[in-house]
């Protein structure tokens, strides 16, 4: 049977304990460093990936980018840059499926198709995967696992996406429930383009001078 999460702003303790195998934030005890780890979904493309790859360098901030393979082909100049930045990269499939309308074969062999092309080009020895819409079958995960990916989640998610809401809206989001930690979620894409532009400079802003610092996975 496929996961049925309907997440809010912030993950419900509950439904990390629940998939545990699955990676909701990233808390370090005995640590007097706060950390946010900052992930951006759905890119690269050439509208909205190189601003927020500068506004991450305006405040030294490290994050993970959840690339779709479609868009890596269609914009290899903007892939390059991205990887020249220096930032975690991670899967998200080749043409953004939701994993519990698609059978697990077709599943698996989009996102083998991303892989190729991540492998290629990256560095980075770990495998990272986010499923699209956070929707994903018990099966399908268990076979990433078993191919060594870690699997994505988040703890706070932004909803930059979501027309309904204005920029104060996505911004209070964050501010509202990120803690030491926490995994977030934006996206580069264009229909998060207007209110992850307002927030994300603020968020790093905010969380920067409560002394926090941030970091890929």
């Amino acid at each position: 049977m496929p996961i049925k999460v309907n997440l809010p702003v912030k993950t419900p303790k509950i439904i990390k304990r629940l998939y545990s195998n699955y990676i909701w934030d990233k808390k370090t005890k005995n640590s007097t460093q706060k950390t946010l780890y900052l992930t951006f979904d759905d890119g690269p493309i050439p509208q909205v990936t190189p601003w927020v790859l500068q506004t991450l360098e305006n405040f030294n901030a490290q994050a993970s980018f959840f690339c779709i393979g479609d868009n890596i082909v269609k914009h290899p100049d903007i892939f390059n840059l991205l990887i020249k930045s220096d930032h975690t990269i991670g899967n998200h499939t080749f043409n953004h499926l939701n994993g519990w309308k698609t059978n697990n074969e077709d599943y698996l062999t989009n996102i083998t198709k991303t892989e190729k092309l991540l492998t290629q080009k990256l560095a980075q020895n770990q495998l990272f995967f986010r499923p699209p819409y956070g929707k994903i079958k018990k099966r399908q995960a268990n076979r990433l696992i078993e191919k060594n990916y870690q699997i994505v989640m988040y703890d706070v998610i932004a909803y930059d996406w979501d027309s309904t809401i204005d920029k104060n809206k996505c911004l209070d989001n964050v501010l509202s429930h990120t803690e030491d930690g926490s995994i977030i979620v934006f996206h580069d894409s264009l229909k998060a383009e207007n209110n992850m532009k307002y927030a994300l400079p603020r968020v790093l802003e905010h969380f920067s001078n409560k002394g926090y610092i941030f970091k890929g996975l």
